[in-house]
């Protein structure tokens, strides 16, 4: 979150932010309000400076057995007035608080304006096939190992059964993930899957996205979106040291979204889903460091498919296209032959010190004791039913089978293939 003292000191640079974002907002009205509320915080310090005063004299008054009434009288008008300003500034820092909730963060340098992302790299040869191809929802329902008609029955539109070896492999590619970032020196946490708001308001999520999410209609408790929200919260409100920076942790967990919207060909089947697994990836770090860190998590998120041996792409995501609480970001896209195009898979974010400031994380550097807030970070490790698409798609054979990726093979016994049985 940004602070009035932010916005007011380098206005310029908001503006041009906002704008690489095409996001209206209007500051005018901001920086009118806060004029006031700083202007009223002003007027309570000089009437609570009088009223020192005036209770000091009362005091000596009464040891000089004076008169002092009319001191008193003036004490009380003066309690008066400033309960009344304070009701005034209460209610302006409560609309200056809503407004900077739903400001989005403030872009790094780097990211490019307009609507279209750069393209950084690529890995891989794309497939190619010498017969007529299926998408992915064709092999999973002809191999019997998604089932969406049954998924409708129990829970509704967006959602599937993974069956069989389709069970199997969803839950191989979770270990497979897992065991390799706590490889590459990341702590594993197996988190709550449902948060409270103050959670969800520290990474931004909330007030923003609230529309976006599955609230408990009896309590504070969100579905978490992603496990970027309870992995972040494990520090909210305290002050890290130095020494123990970066701290890097992995995550499995469901992730729940009611992605309203439209369902056409590039989103079916199970490319958008209401309930999804996802392994998440999040680091803490100084500020001086927190690009570095950025540049090792896309690379650990790649090697993942790598190891798969899937094509992918990695673009840096421009202004339109950043989340509302990144700074700077990158998308990772694996392709999909079914569509002849890449389909993001992670998203790898450096939000800077903005959810820090949400949440309250600061560390004490080593050097004069002094505290800063973090730098947060996270990526996808990625999300798990767009890697079975991706392997569906580009794994799959003219007879219909498909090939599991060798890595795979000893996290589903053994098993080389995915065939109708």
């Amino acid at each position: 979150m940004l602070s009035a003292k932010w916005i007011r000191d380098n206005l310029a640079c908001l503006k041009e932010s906002l704008e690489k974002r095409k996001t209206q907002v209007d500051l005018d009205d901001f920086l009118s309000l806060d004029q006031k509320r700083r202007g009223i915080i002003q007027k309570c310090d000089e009437l609570k400076h009088k009223q020192n005063l005036y209770s000091k004299k009362i005091g000596a008054l009464r040891q000089q057995k004076g008169d002092s009434q009319h001191l008193i009288e003036e004490v009380k008008d003066i309690s008066s007035k400033i309960d009344k300003y304070e009701l005034k500034r209460k209610s302006l820092e409560e609309k200056a608080k809503d407004f900077l909730l739903n400001l989005p963060n403030v872009l790094h340098s780097k990211v490019p304006a307009g609507s279209e992302n750069i393209e950084e790299r690529r890995w891989g040869q794309i497939p190619q096939f010498d017969f007529s191809l299926k998408d992915h929802q064709q092999i999973g329902e002809s191999l019997q190992i998604l089932d969406f008609k049954r998924a409708a029955k129990i829970a509704g539109r967006g959602f599937v059964v993974y069956k069989g070896l389709g069970a199997r492999l969803e839950r191989a590619l979770i270990n497979f993930m897992l065991d390799f970032h706590v490889s590459q020196g990341y702590t594993e946490v197996l988190p709550p899957f449902m948060t409270n708001s103050a959670a969800a308001t520290g990474t931004g999520q909330l007030p923003k996205f609230r529309e976006d999410l599955y609230k408990c209609e009896r309590d504070d408790y969100y579905l978490v979106p992603t496990a970027e929200v309870p992995v972040t919260n494990l520090y909210r409100e305290e002050i890290l040291t130095e020494d123990a920076l970066p701290l890097s942790y992995v995550a499995y967990t469901p992730c729940f979204r009611r992605e309203a919207g439209a369902y056409g060909k590039k989103i079916q089947g199970i490319i958008r889903q209401h309930q999804f697994n996802k392994v998440e990836l999040v680091k803490f770090t100084t500020p001086q460091t927190s690009y570095e860190e950025l540049e090792k998590l896309t690379s650990e998120a790649e090697e993942v498919l790598k190891r798969l041996k899937l094509s992918y792409r990695v673009v840096r995501l421009c202004g339109e296209e950043l989340g509302f609480s990144a700074a700077f970001g990158y998308d990772i896209e694996v392709w999909l032959p079914s569509q002849e195009e890449f389909l993001e898979i992670s998203t790898c974010s450096n939000f800077e010190d903005y959810q820090a400031r949400r949440a309250s994380i600061k560390f004490r550097d080593r050097d004069n004791k002094s505290t800063h807030y973090v730098h947060t970070l996270n990526g996808s490790g990625l999300a798990i039913g767009r890697t079975v698409v991706a392997i569906l798609e580009n794994f799959q054979k003219k007879d219909g089978r498909v090939l599991i990726p060798e890595v795979l093979r000893p996290y589903m016994m053994g098993t080389d293939w995915i065939e109708k049985t």
